[in-house]
């Protein structure tokens, strides 16, 4: 099939053209960029007084297939993607069974490609089990399709097998993404620990939780000369730890998530269980040294740690509901809000932490760019427009989100995948 988008304003991560063009996709790849272009039997897409940008990439989300279909499926999974704009899923292993063998990998690629809205890569375990004991079998986790691990939800707390996980990753090729979080020091804290929590007398989980395994990391990383992404980062020291590496030399690459960079810990004095999240909400300081990060490179791009919930699960009780938010469709207005709007980022800017450098810490080479021979992936956005999140709205299975009520503006209008429109409002 073939598509002529026309009018399109285009944005990538190097800036915004000022004129519009035409864009002229045939099968799944970009043919050709230009003014008054034209083509026979193409579907004709008006881009008018609309932007255009690659298909937003999340490296790091919660599908919940195989095992916990009940709280999210591949199918539903991919439609709250796309709505938000992604059109690359990296989603992570710690499903039931976990994604720690070569045949749930073929099995959960098979099942998106039967769903066929969304280009789903599977994110497979650092050890089996996720238990931090015994590595997988890193040649039949790439040979089956995966292009990083994981043990999301939990770090590995080996530091040795650390140490050779990532030794063995950088031969084979594979990138290790790390939940940075030392359970023994977290414990069974709900939020974060301070002031706030004392006031409600809720467990805190210390912010050094964080930081020892993020300085840990660095360091492993720097002594094999291998690279390491760091999950969910949330603290202003973590930040610091961060910047002061990449200026060694490093290999090391870091993400933040909306919610770290548009609350504290002050939304959880309403108990909402929609607040509880991990790694917790933190302060103010810590809020404005993400988007500072965000804003001078230290921290490489903008993942939305969708983490869908049943609301009988959410409806627990806070220190017993578990911990995430469904994060696929608010993702893009929160951060053209909080991030475009006030001025930590240009529009180009954003581009390049959920387009550009999502593609290339992933090593998808044709991907998180507009332009000729890459990858018919693409956005059109409105970026002016403001609507309200409604949980009624929402398609994802997990209507567990602290956004419900808010303002925000940059809707999503049209998300082609591959050359097909997947979602259109």
């Amino acid at each position: 099939m073939s598509l002529l988008i026309k009018n399109a304003v285009i944005v990538n991560a190097d800036g915004e053209k000022k004129a519009s063009q035409d864009i002229l996709i045939k099968g799944s790849t970009i043919e050709k960029i230009g003014k008054d272009l034209s083509a026979d039997g193409v579907k004709v897409v008006d881009a008018s007084g609309k932007k255009v940008l690659p298909g937003f990439i999340d490296l790091h989300c919660h599908l919940r297939e195989p095992g916990q279909e009940h709280k999210e499926t591949i199918e539903t999974g991919c439609r709250a993607a796309v709505k938000g704009g992604f059109t690359s899923l990296f989603c992570m292993p710690n499903t039931r069974p976990p994604i720690d063998n070569g045949m749930i990998v073929e099995g959960v690629i098979k099942e998106a490609r039967r769903v066929g809205l969304a280009n789903v890569y599977p994110v497979g375990a650092i050890s089996k089990g996720q238990n931090s004991q015994e590595m997988v079998d890193m040649y039949e986790m790439k040979a089956a399709g995966c292009l990083a691990l994981s043990d999301d939800g939990k770090a590995v707390n080996n530091s040795q097998l650390m140490l050779l996980a990532l030794r063995y990753a950088d031969m084979v090729g594979l990138l290790l993404m790390e939940h940075c979080q030392d359970p023994l020091i977290s414990g069974k804290g709900v939020m974060n620990e301070g002031l706030t929590a004392s006031v409600l007398g809720m467990r805190g989980d210390p912010g050094v939780s964080e930081t020892v395994i993020v300085g840990r990391d660095i360091e492993l990383a720097n002594y094999v000369q291998a690279r390491i992404h760091l999950s969910h980062i949330s603290l202003k020291r973590s930040c610091e730890l961060i910047r002061f590496a990449k200026s060694q030399g490093v290999r090391v690459t870091a993400e933040a998530c909306p919610h770290h960079f548009t609350l504290t810990d002050e939304a959880v004095k309403g108990f909402d269980p929609n607040t509880k999240v991990n790694p917790p909400l933190r302060t103010a300081d810590d809020v404005e040294a993400i988007k500072a990060a965000l804003a001078d490179g230290t921290l490489d791009c903008v993942s939305t740690d969708h983490a869908p919930h049943t609301l009988e699960d959410k409806e627990e009780g806070f220190d017993h509901a578990p911990f995430g938010i469904s994060g696929f469709e608010t993702a893009f207005g929160l951060c053209v809000t909080h991030l475009v709007r006030t001025k930590v980022l240009t529009l180009a800017g954003l581009v390049d932490k959920m387009c550009q450098s999502p593609a290339r810490i992933a090593g998808l080479k044709n991907k998180g760019r507009i332009e000729e021979g890459a990858d018919a992936d693409l956005v059109i956005v409105d970026t002016e427009a403001e609507w309200e999140v409604r949980k009624e709205d929402f398609v994802s299975k997990g209507k567990n989100s602290p956004f419900f009520g808010w303002k925000l503006h940059g809707l999503v209008e049209k998300t082609i995948c591959g050359g097909k429109v997947v979602f259109e409002r």
